[in-house]
């Protein structure tokens, strides 16, 4: 109710000053501990417990600011990032856009970030609290050397993380996407593997919905062939679909409602080239507990939100969480693990 009532002002502001605000009024709140292990929605992913399926996706705590605060939140797990070697700006202003009539945002952000030593030493300064902090990795935009990018994030904050998430997926770095293909993903993986060692941190890869068929097949192939511990399935689109906003036209990536269609379909289609033996994270479109309902029954171990909780507020991952512990009541489903991929 408070959020319904603030809203207005928030959405008065630029859509990037509201984000800033928000973060910054999530590191006033006074410390809280995260959801307790052990309640019905309890599952457990490349041998990581969650106390429930519902996590916060990057791009919201790109500095790991605020992990412990979305945790207190309701949040199962929060992934920070995107977080790069070398800080940088990302793309000039304003690169972030709310469609309100579409219940959906557009970015083209572009990775900006403070840089991997000032996030290593605000998680560092964690380490040891409880609850599940992924952290995802990125390159920077003018690296010579991506894939050298990644091996020195994953050496740098492999200690640091309850599991990294390699992100090459999103559309604003030019040329990011590439890495998706078979020859560059199977160099990627072999050096980020080397470069985390003996450490058993899981590492997960977050794709595009923008795949070919044949896209998917090798990516799955190549993920279970070297031991991923999950697929974040998926980044934003570039491809848009009939909206209503006068932001339609902004170039970026969509989120939100417009992409649930896409990133149902693609989970669907992992979860078939996988066969089920790779858990799966679904991600985009989804704002209530249905929806989240929906996705694990297509397929998904985990499932993430961003955007949703622009137009939702704060209160948005208990609410899915109950609504989740409802659903499965009804469905006469015990536990999380039993209704994957269900459908």
């Amino acid at each position: 109710m408070l959020y319904r009532l603030a809203r207005p002002a928030i959405f008065a502001l630029d859509a990037e000053r509201a984000h800033r605000l928000t973060v910054n009024a999530l590191k006033l709140l006074p410390s809280s501990k995260p959801q307790p292990l052990g309640g019905p929605l309890q599952t457990e992913v490349a041998g990581i417990t969650f106390p429930n399926p519902v996590g916060m996706a990057a791009g919201f705590d790109k500095d790991a600011e605020v992990p412990d605060a979305l945790l207190a939140m309701g949040f199962g797990f929060a992934e920070v990032g995107s977080i790069t070697p070398r800080p940088q700006a990302g793309n000039p202003k304003p690169r972030l856009f709310r469609l309100v009539e579409d219940r959906a945002v557009i970015n083209r952000m572009g990775f900006n970030n403070g840089g991997g030593e000032l996030a290593h030493t605000r998680l560092a300064a964690r380490s040891g609290r409880d609850g599940v902090v992924g952290i995802n990795i990125g390159a920077n935009k003018d690296s010579e050397d991506r894939i050298a990018d990644y091996a020195a994030m994953t050496e740098l904050m492999a200690p640091l993380a309850s599991y990294l998430a390699v992100n090459i997926s999103s559309p604003n770095t030019p040329g990011l996407r590439a890495l998706q293909d078979e020859g560059a993903l199977i160099a990627l993986l072999d050096a980020v593997f080397e470069a985390r060692g003996n450490l058993a941190v899981p590492v997960f890869l977050k794709v595009a919905p923008d795949l070919e068929p044949a896209d998917v097949d090798a990516i799955s192939r190549i993920a279970m062939d070297k031991g991923l511990g999950a697929l974040i399935v998926s980044n934003t689109t570039i491809e848009r679909p009939a909206l209503l906003s006068a932001h339609a036209g902004e170039s970026g990536g969509l989120s939100g409602a417009p992409l649930k269609p896409k990133a149902l379909q693609r989970l669907r289609d992992f979860r078939r080239a996988t066969g089920g033996a790779l858990p799966l994270v679904g991600v985009g479109g989804i704002a209530t507990a249905e929806d989240a309902w929906e996705r694990i029954r297509a397929g998904a171990s985990l499932v993430q939100l961003y955007s949703a909780m622009v137009y939702r507020g704060p209160g948005i991952a208990r609410d899915i969480a109950r609504g989740l512990e409802t659903l499965m009541r009804r469905d006469g489903i015990a536990s999380i693990a039993e209704a994957v991929g269900s459908e």
